[in-house]
């Protein structure tokens, strides 16, 4: 159903080896939650194409120089000198974004980088793990950094949250406030779900 050349048509910018690396992965997954409609399909890859940036990652970066902090985190680095201590340091950055919710313990304890986005989807907190884990029947969190796990996470998500539903409606607005928590990325998550309608 999600054959390679799909993917690099609707991912102009996605590498012919990420499209065969994730075509079976993508099918298998999509099958069993019945992701399968037109609008259900185009949506979802909209969605994990902008999360991804095209399939390349299935990690969040998080390495964020002082200016990039206090305009991405300005309740977390309100000030440059609170920035300048983090800047550049992926898993301190981690630890205190993500810390003290999502089911993560306090700064030190290491829970924001253990449990930061990782995933098609980016899957992100303690609790939001453990649920995804343990419904796909794994225990090691860097398995959503496999080819399948990246897959099976983000079809995870999409199904704990309902999303075939907006999608039925052709909602790309919901499915991305879902997703993000917010409309970040919205031009580029509609121009995604416009080119995947037009190629499925």
């Amino acid at each position: 159903m999600i054959t390679s050349q799909i993917l690099k048509k609707c991912m102009p910018n996605v590498s012919t080896q990420a499209c065969d690396i994730y075509a079976a992965p993508l099918t298998d997954a999509c099958v069993r939650a019945d992701i399968t409609s037109k609008l259900r399909l185009a949506n979802f890859l909209a969605q994990i194409g902008h999360e991804s940036g095209d399939l390349r990652y299935v990690k969040e970066n998080l390495n964020y120089g002082a200016p990039g902090l206090r305009s991405t985190f300005p309740k977390y680095f309100p000030d440059d000198a609170t920035a300048a201590l983090y800047q550049r340091n992926p898993e301190a950055i981690a630890n205190k974004v993500y810390a003290n919710r999502m089911g993560n313990g306090p700064e030190s304890s290491g829970d924001g980088w253990r449990y930061r986005g990782r995933g098609l989807i980016q899957i992100t907190g303690k609790d939001n793990y453990l649920r995804c884990l343990a419904a796909l029947e794994q225990d090691n969190p860097d398995w959503l950094e496999t080819p399948e796990g990246a897959a099976e996470s983000a079809v995870w998500f999409w199904t704990a949250n309902r999303l075939n539903e907006p999608a039925d409606l052709g909602d790309i607005k919901k499915t991305s406030k879902i997703i993000n928590g917010g409309y970040h990325g919205l031009e580029d998550r509609i121009s995604r779900y416009e080119q995947a309608l037009a190629v499925l």
